[in-house]
């Protein structure tokens, strides 16, 4: 089966047309030389001229066509390789291959300018990326993570080589992926943080399409709003002391004029010493209540040194005297913080668990273990075998309390501690059993650090 041949190429049609052209007027000037009364040297002269005339004046009417367009393509493929510096010269106006080099020029000109205006906004897209506070991660069709930005990095716990290229199924991510979206989630990750409101989104990447999932840590607004809410609340509570103080000043006054009176009523020690219970306990009250609030309240900023892990554990263990507490040593690591802050931190945390453990008929036990969980940060553990966490919505809400005699400030001033040296802290059922777990995570003075080794 033949092959079909496909029409000339562009340079031989312009041969064969220049050729075209001057083959009338060769082949009379031939026709007149051969048929006219010349010798043969002047007919064999003239023949070869004219052929040659011919033959060349085509071939170069071909080569003043087609090198313009070669150079064109040059300049062309140069742009389309992203070489914007290349230029044609001889671009003029009033010329017609002169105004197409000035189109090239012209062209390369708008592109590189779109290309450095591209490389400028991705470079700024990719500086904001890294600096936000918001973690972006984007997804294939596939479910596999293509990229991520630092504060992702720091959610998962995960440099960024670890993370991209792998799916989200074995990264744990699956559920961001799916179910509505903007939404709050309540799950925990790497870094300690959250609730955190998820947004998603969908683009498109060298044609295929992608997922965009935007994580947005509420922590830090929800705590602003806290702490907006005590303030609101000592001004409710304020007033609510003036209005208890003003029945301690009546029946002060109503005393006075009981002593002033001459004789005095018979009944008037009984009453004397209602009135003066009834003030001694209500001063007593707004006393243990004031004070509460102060040291929640006017915490002064740590004094920062280093601390061992292991002697602060020991130390705080130690004191606790209602029941032993057990303490699982981990790695020998320094931290640096306030250690009087640290330790009123893990008294609260301790007394807390034994609180617990006594409320139950048989007991348990309680103890105090660390280790090593992230990069750059130690997590200090308090557990105990108690009743575990009920009402886990109320845990860190101020003079909030279930014990008779509680403050309902230990936790939420152990929380201000933690943040303050920037660490966190949360309360969780164990899963292994009964019981709670208080997760108290501190960064450490240098990441991985070991001041003593452990026998």
């Amino acid at each position: 089966m033949k092959k079909k041949r496909g029409p000339p190429q562009h340079d031989l049609q312009v041969l064969g047309l220049a050729w075209l052209a001057g083959l009338p007027g060769s082949v009379a000037s031939l026709a007149l030389v051969w048929t006219g009364d010349f010798s043969p040297k002047v007919q064999w002269t003239l023949t070869t001229l004219v052929v040659g005339m011919f033959l060349g004046v085509g071939l170069l009417v071909r080569e003043r066509v087609t090198r313009p367009l070669h150079a064109v393509a040059n300049l062309l493929a140069g742009l389309r390789e992203g070489d914007y510096s290349v230029r044609g010269r001889g671009a003029r106006a009033g010329d017609a291959l002169g105004e197409v080099l000035l189109e090239v020029n012209a062209l390369g000109d708008t592109l590189r300018e779109q290309r450095l205006g591209a490389l400028e906004a991705g470079a700024l897209l990719e500086q904001v990326m890294e600096e936000i506070d918001v973690g972006v991660l984007a997804f294939d069709g596939e479910g596999t993570l293509k990229l991520v930005n630092r504060a992702g990095e720091r959610l998962l716990g995960q440099s960024r080589s670890q993370l991209v290229g792998k799916g989200a199924e074995a990264l744990g991510l699956a559920d961001l992926l799916e179910g509505p979206a903007p939404r709050r989630l309540t799950r925990t990750f790497a870094e300690e943080g959250g609730p955190y409101e998820l947004r998603r989104g969908t683009f498109r990447q060298g044609g295929l399409p992608h997922q965009l999932v935007v994580l947005a840590d509420l922590r830090l607004a929800l705590r602003e709003q806290e702490r907006e809410a005590w303030r609101r609340l000592v001004r409710v509570l304020s007033h609510e002391i003036n209005n208890s103080l003003a029945p301690i000043g009546s029946i002060a006054e109503a005393l006075k004029d009981m002593l002033s009176q001459q004789p005095r009523p018979s009944d008037w020690d009984e009453d004397a010493r209602s009135g003066l219970g009834i003030i001694a306990r209500r001063s007593e009250a707004l006393a243990r209540f004031m004070s509460a609030y102060a040291r929640l309240a006017r915490l002064p900023p740590p004094t920062l040194a280093d601390v061992e892990v292991d002697g602060w554990v020991r130390r705080v263990a130690a004191l606790e005297k209602r029941r032993p507490v057990g303490v699982r040593a981990g790695p020998a690591l320094v931290v640096r913080g306030d250690s009087d802050q640290l330790e009123q931190l893990l008294i609260n945390l301790v007394r807390n668990a034994v609180d617990a453990v006594q409320s139950v008929p048989d007991g348990g036990e309680v103890w105090v273990s660390w280790a090593v969980l992230s990069p750059g940060a130690v997590e200090v553990w308090v557990e105990d075998e108690g009743p575990g966490l009920v009402d886990t919505g109320n845990l860190f809400v101020p003079f909030f309390t279930t014990k008779p005699q509680g403050s309902g400030i230990g936790l939420a001033l152990s929380r201000q501690i933690a943040e303050a040296h920037g660490g966190g802290l949360r309360l969780e059922n164990r899963p292994e059993g009964r019981g709670c777990r208080a997760r108290l995570k501190l960064p450490l003075d240098t990441p991985g650090m070991v001041v003593a080794s452990q026998g």
